[in-house]
């Protein structure tokens, strides 16, 4: 679909050259993108892939996602592209009442105070059941090796997982949290880039999930566990809250920009945000990439697109301004003429008036696959449950506990959600999987991967290596190290606060994989990590 963009040469050259194949996995780490492929060898296809790569990052690279967290997948499959939310709600005796009568006014980070039901097992049987052509034992079968066997840390894990134990060791000192020390440094000893780790407890549980297709999890000795580590510390979860959980088929939100059609999963995702930017900038000037004004306008489109997003996305049944209201033509133009030439400090708007691990595979089928899973902040709430290497995530901590918004937390209800995978269309056929890793900075990095690809002709691997911008809020604007100095200064003189950001850890890291018309796929992937394609 996108031949062109090979062709064009750019500012910035790429770290690494785009990769073709007629079967594809994209991911941040080597070991899960050649799990990937192998299940594709083996006779399965790319939703397989995308379950065993998901379970082997779940292994590999446990500072960004574990067996507790949650999950969103984009499915390109039988011609029509499939949503799903496996994301989990609050349990029953998470209520608004219980912070208010601790005296909070934010949800902590760590601890049982902050975890929802995970939805990450679900998530893989669920699209083993209907997309599968090998069995999810098949499909988990290299992440329980791994996890048996042992694996080599990479460089970008190691150091995360070294920032986590220096982080918990000062601050985490209560009993609930000694399972995480004794699980991921035992003996008190953080691995070190090239150790080997390994988990017997993990491939175990793994094996659990694969037998049982998640069952044992949710309402079986899995379950069980959970549950009682939970009520030995007082915490909200229980066997009843995992027992009610199933993933929901979604259908997918988008906007038009430029001719193409970018898909975004509906709140409680904050896909949306990157979709209702991209509606205020279809009407208007971006020829120039390197113009100032260019960036002075993304950045602008995306500030009112956050504030709107922080403010009103929850629950979609529980939100009180609709998806359809927050895309609409109408508001975005509302928005639109909110831009001026100068730096905006941006305010809510009124629409009824007018840490994660990031993968995509594409199989010689044509199926697609854009998948997201995390336990948050890392390695999540700093609670793994003994003897199952199955560290819970703390999504509960993006509750709000003001009581007049959408998200205010209530049992049995989904947090507003940071994870987002991304799809492209154009007119009834697939373009392919995008997503990019890394909280807040999400739908910011799909912006900019979007326009650089659609507007500007960058190739996967181009869109990924062009210098990054990230709203921190305000007028604060953080740009890489690398990025263009004098528009830095020029976007400085309009009154944004630039702040200059020596690491990439918190830039976001992404995958690409587009389908070219003679229906060979082209990818890239994250230089700013691990990254690594695996073609066939």
């Amino acid at each position: 679909m996108l031949n062109k963009m090979d062709a064009l040469s750019h500012r910035y050259p790429s770290i690494r050259n785009v990769v073709y194949g007629k079967n594809i996995v994209a991911t941040s780490t080597p070991l899960a993108s050649q799990a990937g492929l192998d299940i594709i060898k083996k006779g399965g296809n790319a939703i397989d892939a995308a379950i065993a790569t998901a379970a082997t990052l779940s292994v590999v690279e446990p500072t960004g996602n574990g067996l507790g967290g949650d999950a969103f997948a984009l499915v390109w499959a039988g011609g029509k592209l499939h949503g799903l939310n496996s994301s989990g709600f609050a349990p029953e005796k998470m209520t608004y009442e219980y912070y208010k009568n601790k005296n909070l006014d934010k949800i902590p980070v760590y601890g049982f105070d902050a975890v929802t039901v995970p939805g990450i097992p679900a998530a893989w049987a669920e699209l083993s059941r209907k997309f599968g052509k090998l069995s999810l034992r098949e499909c988990l079968e290299p992440a329980i090796y791994h996890a048996r066997n042992g694996f080599a840390l990479s460089p970008n894990v190691a150091r995360g997982w070294k920032r986590a134990y220096n982080l918990y060791k000062e601050n985490l000192k209560e009993a609930q949290y000694q399972t995480w020390f004794d699980h991921f440094c035992p003996n008190d000893t953080c691995p070190k880039a090239g150790d080997l780790w390994k988990s017997e407890y993990t491939a175990s549980t793994l094996e659990e999930i694969a037998d049982t297709m998640a069952e044992s999890f949710y309402r079986g000795a899995l379950a069980d566990k959970i549950s009682a580590y939970s009520e030995k510390y007082n915490g909200h979860l229980r066997k009843s809250d995992l027992e009610k959980f199933a993933p929901e088929w979604v259908e997918p939100i988008s906007v038009d920009f430029n001719g193409y059609q970018v898909h975004e999963i509906p709140p409680n995702g904050h896909g949306i945000t990157a979709l209702m930017a991209l509606n205020i900038l279809k009407g208007m000037d971006l020829k120039d990439k390197e113009d100032p004004q260019t960036y002075h306008k993304m950045i602008e489109a995306l500030k009112l697109s956050f504030v709107d997003t922080q403010h009103y996305v929850a629950e979609a049944k529980e939100m009180k301004t609709s998806v359809e209201e927050l895309l609409s033509e109408k508001y975005a133009e509302q928005r639109r003429s909110l831009i001026n030439d100068s730096a905006i400090d941006p305010k809510v708007g009124d629409p009824s008036s007018g840490g994660t691990v990031y993968l995509a595979t594409a199989d010689a089928e044509g199926n697609m696959v854009s998948y997201i899973q995390s336990n948050y902040m890392g390695f999540g709430s700093g609670i793994v449950i003994p003897e199952t290497g199955i560290a819970l995530h703390n999504r509960g901590n993006n509750f709000s506990l003001d009581p007049t918004l959408a998200n205010v937390v209530a049992p049995f209800k989904r947090p507003y959600h940071t994870i987002i995978p991304g799809f492209l269309t154009k007119g009834q056929k697939p373009v392919g999987p995008f997503g990019i890793m890394g909280g807040f900075m999400q739908p910011q990095a799909h912006l900019q991967v979007i326009v650089n690809s659609i507007l500007y002709g960058h190739n996967p691997q181009e869109a990924l290596d062009a210098p990054r911008w990230q709203w921190i809020g305000g007028k604060t604007v953080e740009v890489e190290a690398h990025f263009p100095q004098n528009i830095a200064q020029i976007l400085a003189d309009k009154g944004h606060d630039i702040k200059m950001n020596y690491s990439s850890l918190f830039m976001g890291r992404g995958q690409i994989i587009w389908r070219q018309d003679n229906n060979v796929y082209m990818a890239g992937t994250e230089s700013r990590c691990d990254g690594h394609i695996s073609s066939w």
